[in-house]
């Protein structure tokens, strides 16, 4: 039976990761911690299903002229270089503030899109405390160092900074995000799998179906409207 649930855990992991651009983390953590799993493996092993997944969703945005390389080296680069460092506190904290962390992550992104939907609704350009290339800089910074600490992608933060610091649409950041997460779940999945915290059968159990998931998501995405991306986003969160 947990197989069962770990292949629809997956599948649906991988939907939200086309749709929405978020890798599908919060899903397979939460399920696998249910399922009795230590902490550290769920947030390992999800960073592992993750690269699976959203490099299935970013192959399909590329080769349909929806993603821009350029947008996702520039925040990648930071991104991989933060995981490092999110994997090496991951290991380190105690399992229930693991947990309270991925709890406030959720809420704090609820404030982020909610302000950005505001300023569209306004017609306003949201001004940027920070230069374009710092902006990428601290986007790629905060989503590498979740994707380490939380086996999460960092797209449910890096989307909202992408709209307010870079000034994207929201499908554009989406787009952008989900190859983001690539790198830099490469980079924790990496770390993690060297401390012996990936669980290899579960995490390609989970990864098949987050592939298959992802599929679906992103071929979904285009045929929505901005608004009701929006919606999806804060009622998933």
């Amino acid at each position: 039976m947990d197989w069962l649930i770990l292949a629809g855990g997956g599948v649906f992991s991988g939907i939200l990761s086309g749709l929405l651009g978020i890798g599908g983390g919060f899903i397979i953590v939460s399920l696998l911690v249910a399922l009795g799993y230590a902490p550290i493996k769920a947030v390992a092993t999800s960073s592992l299903v993750i690269v699976l997944s959203s490099s299935t969703g970013s192959f399909y945005n590329w080769r349909n002229g929806y993603l821009d390389p350029r947008r996702v080296v520039y925040i990648a680069i930071p991104a991989i270089v933060a995981a490092q460092l999110g994997v090496l506190l991951a290991v380190k904290i105690p399992d229930y503030f693991l947990l309270t962390i991925f709890s406030v992550f959720l809420i704090v992104n609820i404030f982020l899109i909610q302000l950005r939907k505001r300023l569209v609704a306004q017609n306003k350009q949201s001004d940027s405390f920070l230069n374009p290339v710092l902006s990428k800089v601290f986007t790629g910074s905060i989503a590498g160092f979740l994707a380490g600490l939380l086996g999460v992608g960092g797209g449910a933060i890096m989307v909202p900074l992408q709209m307010l610091l870079l000034k994207e649409e929201i499908k554009t950041a989406i787009r952008t995000s989900l190859g983001v997460i690539v790198a830099a779940t490469i980079s924790s999945t990496v770390n993690h799998a060297i401390q012996g915290n990936v669980l290899l059968v579960v995490g390609l159990t989970l990864g098949i179906g987050g592939m298959i998931g992802s599929q679906l998501g992103t071929r979904v995405l285009p045929k929505l409207s901005d608004s009701l991306v929006s919606r999806i986003f804060v009622l998933f969160l």
